[in-house]
């Protein structure tokens, strides 16, 4: 295992001006924010990890499970577009998981080439016990903000999403603002 080496100065990328020259190391960084955002997603899918590592899964099964419960009739295509993975990454996690019985496929309706995705009855427990997990985390850790302080973090979340993502899973949280399913 290599040795993590905590020197500052060398925590800086070695980036060059447009004249080959170093170019002045930022002092605006957040390094704060940077690494207490790091941490809090280490241990919110830590949950789950734990959780999932029974069934063999992983984080994107986890990712995967959570968006086709989330709308129901996902394509494939526009979970690619979600998840931001290869096909060929998420058909290895895909076949998994309809092997298993989590999910279940179907040919759309209109398009005969569309395959849209659902979550079986055993996928939806699996999805209500890891958002109950991480439900709980989010719960402790916004007790004492109350409603206000609420709206903070949702305002502060949504801001730190790319708003040119083209992604229609994005497209109806920001148009509704609402949960779909609940």
């Amino acid at each position: 295992m290599t040795d993590i080496n905590f020197l500052r100065a060398s925590a800086e990328p070695d980036s060059r001006g447009a004249d080959g020259a170093p170019a002045a190391p930022r002092a605006d960084l957040r390094w704060d924010i940077i690494e207490l955002l790091f941490f809090a997603y280490r241990d919110f899918v830590g949950d789950a990890d734990h959780e999932l590592e029974a069934f063999g899964f992983g984080r994107a099964h986890h990712r995967v499970l959570h968006f086709v419960h989330r709308y129901p009739g996902l394509k494939v295509a526009d979970l690619l577009d979600v998840l931001r993975i290869t096909k060929q990454s998420l058909g290895r996690v895909l076949k998994q998981l309809l092997d298993e019985g989590y999910i279940v496929q179907k040919t759309g309706n209109n398009d005969r080439r569309q395959r849209l995705l659902y979550a079986t009855a055993k996928g939806e427990a699996l999805v209500a016990k890891l958002a109950g997990l991480q439900t709980d985390r989010i719960n402790r850790a916004m007790a004492d903000l109350g409603p206000a302080g609420t709206e903070t973090v949702r305002q502060f979340l949504r801001a730190m999403i790319d708003r040119n993502d083209p992604d229609k899973v994005l497209e109806t949280i920001f148009s509704t603002g609402a949960n779909p399913r609940g």
